[in-house]
């Protein structure tokens, strides 16, 4: 059997490794193309001169066994390491405070944890949430989590807290995803109440529920996130090795046509592919589905993609970072144009053991154009400066001895609270397209942000398409 994907990401190399793990077809041949000059897609480790440091992605939750499974399969588990256990902190009206703990990111369940970064009527506000009237929840649905956290506990707890999290994770504010899209976890709480009583439910009770079973979790559970001692290229390196693939750097795959029972690329190779999986960002996916699946494409044009960019920059000497792990800018904030710093000589002891100081600068949220209309100079220029605002470290004084800014176009879908219907009308179209009957779509946009959500919906994707069903 032939197999073409497209991609050579994460979910691209993982569905690679997994067609060739679970085949019984000594005859298998599989093709990845990348239209980039790297493997690894959104994850990138660059080489600085005190070793590796990723400019991606650089950590993963670690309490998903099945990613760390996967990991002890490929030969990595040796090389997971956990982070200080250091706090952060937002920087919010001119001041960096400590990030509240608890909470559902960043939703509180009372106003004990958050009074320091909020006002006295936004506290109280929250405190009354559950006696006031439940609003109605559709039972798998999905609603605007800005939208829901600004009509229950006020703008302060959406701009300040909320999106301040989830703008870290998702390169959005609040106002720009879905609950069951981005907390999972809080929509199937809403679920369950809304289930049980009349179809009300109350957002304060949800939390402080999730926050309860959290408690009750047995201990001895390990960190919550790890990562990978040399960066994610030793993951992405390891799944193209051992993936068997030929695999095509600089080939970029303009489209998708029907030959006989299979599949020609425009750009590949001459092969007939008997399947095809995608594994490329939803824009790029619907171009490629154009042709195959034109109503699956069409639906597919409807996600949209957030910029950003990040500033990495280690420095001769850490004297004078704060002994937290890193600072998130509060939406709306106007001295600063970064909205976080990851210190990741602080937040990791396995790069703290080099020396000096390492520090991470992340711009961009849906919407803005700073990731690719602001130069290489600006971005440094504001890293630096808004360092030392926030903090005041002085990077300049300290030694700057090395930058590297890697600028994501589209580096990660809008997951609004429409997303996942998308998703799912778009598989249902590809399932019922007789012309498409031997092509899989895989990726972030897919399968959900973060490693293992991606790592999970590829190698269920490459089972599907190993099936003898398919």
């Amino acid at each position: 059997m032939n197999i073409a994907i497209i991609g050579a990401g994460l979910a691209g190399l993982t569905a690679a490794y997994e067609l060739r793990k679970l085949s019984a077809d000594t005859e298998l041949k599989v093709d990845v193309y990348e239209a980039t000059d790297r493997v690894g897609g959104k994850l990138h480790t660059v080489a600085f001169e005190a070793g590796p440091t990723d400019m991606g992605a650089e950590a993963f939750m670690a309490r998903r066994q099945d990613a760390v499974d996967f990991f002890t399969e490929l030969g990595l588990a040796d090389s997971l390491v956990e982070p200080s256990g250091l706090r952060s902190l937002v920087w919010v009206d001119g001041e960096a405070r400590a990030l509240p703990t608890g909470g559902v990111m960043g939703i509180p369940s009372s106003s004990e944890p958050v009074r320091h970064l909020v006002s006295a009527e936004t506290a109280e506000r929250i405190d009354a949430e559950a006696s006031r009237e439940g609003f109605a929840w559709d039972i798998g649905g999905d609603v605007n989590v800005g939208a829901l956290v600004r009509e229950r506990y006020g703008d302060e707890v959406a701009d300040t807290i909320v999106s301040s999290l989830l703008g870290g994770v998702y390169s959005c504010t609040a106002d720009d995803l879905g609950v069951r899209a981005t907390v999972p976890q809080l929509a199937e709480e809403l679920d369950r109440l809304a289930g049980e009583g009349d179809g009300t439910v109350h957002l304060s009770t949800a939390v402080a529920n999730l926050e309860r079973s959290r408690r009750e979790m047995p201990t001895g559970q390990g960190a919550v996130f790890k990562t990978f001692r040399d960066g994610y290229q030793e993951l992405y390196e390891a799944l193209a090795e051992r993936s068997g693939a030929d695999i095509y750097i600089d080939a970029f795959i303009s489209g998708i046509e029907r030959d006989g029972d299979g599949y020609r690329l425009t750009g590949g190779e001459a092969t007939v592919y008997d399947r095809v999986i995608i594994a490329v960002p939803a824009p790029t996916a619907a171009l490629l589905l154009k042709n195959v699946a034109p109503e699956a494409a069409q639906a597919l044009k409807t996600v949209k993609l957030a910029n950003s960019a990040v500033v990495g920059m280690r420095f001769a000497t850490d004297e004078g970072l704060p002994q937290n792990s890193g600072v998130l800018v509060a939406n709306g904030a106007q001295d600063v144009h970064a909205k976080a710093f990851t210190f990741s000589s602080r937040k990791w002891p396995h790069l703290a053991e080099r020396g000096g100081a390492l520090v991470r600068a992340s711009f961009g949220r849906f919407g803005d154009s700073v990731a690719f209309a602001a130069s290489e100079d600006d971005l440094v220029d504001w890293a630096l400066d808004d360092l030392e605002t926030i903090t005041g470290f002085d990077g300049r004084a300290a030694g700057l001895e090395e930058i590297y800014v890697q600028r994501w176009l589209g580096g990660l879908p809008r997951f609004d609270e429409g997303h996942l219907a998308t998703v799912a009308e778009v598989r249902r179209l590809l399932h019922d397209e007789p012309k498409a009957a031997g092509v899989s779509v895989t990726g972030a946009w897919a399968g959900g942000v973060g490693v293992p959500a991606v790592i999970a919906d590829a190698r269920a994707t490459a089972a599907a398409v190993n099936s003898p069903a398919q």
